[in-house]
């Protein structure tokens, strides 16, 4: 039985007349009665009472229609999911993000996408920069925003956001009180940083910085972002840090700028060969709204730090 001989067989049922149903597929008489008896003869059993003028439903023909109708409304439905999944309007998208973007512009761009896509099931992983790009490579994700530079085969990018990275400091450090601060007076300076795996290019950045100033940072702690300014506050060093950090502002800690005003991108990265509709929507919705900054958000020093999922 194919989907053919059902919708032949409800177009007569409803009709109640052979004529009728012929124009109303626009098909000739003969064939349309053919399709009937076909149908009827791979059933086994007699749809229609011809014995009068007008054409009734027999028992049989009026549970096949029943559940004929039932069918023709699962396939209308399938078509019209299929057509909003291939729009991005329906699935599952898989998104990382720095532990620092939860704090400055992930949730305008989850509500906005929310907003144009609501069916559409998000998970979130908050993972360093290393761990996002590792995991798009093998499929465990379907986007992730990690800093720039940015050079991996195999993936493309969207810059999203460009900001300074400025230098955060004890609130009781003499060099607070400068409001821009040349790296090479950090020379000397116990550092507190993330270690490189976790973000490679970004690392490599804040190192090339600091040497172009004449030294190497000397790390006496090592922690991921969020945990940075914690330390940062409790007076174990100093931190080279993305602007967006400061929208955390957490009591002990003073963020300045730095001479020069070097700069980090945010990217939107994804695999080129994932072309699923919601990948390609989400894209298109950061491209459109951006990575805005959030309002800023107290914590208090003793507020324990919210730590990514590893």
């Amino acid at each position: 039985m194919e989907l053919r001989h059902l919708r032949y067989f409800v177009a007569v049922a409803e009709e109640r007349h052979f004529g009728r149903a012929a124009e109303r597929l626009k098909i000739a008489q003969p064939p349309l009665s053919r399709q009937i008896q076909d149908l009827e003869e791979r059933l086994g059993v007699t749809l229609f009472d011809r014995s009068r003028r007008k054409v009734d439903l027999t028992a049989a023909g009026a549970t096949l229609l029943e559940h004929a109708r039932r069918v023709f409304e699962t396939v209308e439905l399938a078509a019209r999911e299929t057509q909003r999944a291939g729009r991005g309007e329906l699935g599952r998208i898989a998104i990382g993000y720095p532990s620092s973007l939860a704090y400055s512009g992930l949730s305008e761009v989850l509500r906005a996408f929310r907003s144009k896509y609501p069916d559409v099931a998000i998970t979130l992983l908050g993972l360093a920069p290393q761990s996002q790009i590792d995991a798009l490579k093998e499929g465990q994700l379907d986007v992730g925003f990690v800093r720039a530079p940015f050079d991996e085969p195999g993936l493309d990018s969207l810059a999203v956001r460009r900001e300074p990275l400025v230098v955060a400091l004890p609130p009781d450090h003499p060099l607070t009180a400068r409001t821009r601060i040349p790296l090479e007076v950090l020379a000397d300076e116990p550092f507190v940083l993330f270690p490189r795996t976790r973000g490679p290019a970004f690392f490599d950045q804040l190192m090339r910085l600091c040497n172009d100033a004449g030294f190497t940072p000397r790390i006496v702690q090592e922690a991921q972002q969020l945990d940075i300014v914690s330390l940062v506050a409790a007076g174990f060093g100093v931190s080279i840090l993305p602007g967006s950090v400061r929208h955390v502002q957490r009591a002990g800690v003073a963020y300045r700028l730095i001479v020069g005003n070097p700069m980090t991108d945010l990217r939107l990265a994804w695999r080129k060969d994932n072309a699923a509709p919601v990948v390609r929507a989400l894209v298109d919705v950061v491209r459109s709204v951006g990575i805005r900054r959030a309002r800023p958000v107290r914590r208090s020093a003793s507020e324990p730090s919210r730590r990514a999922r590893p």
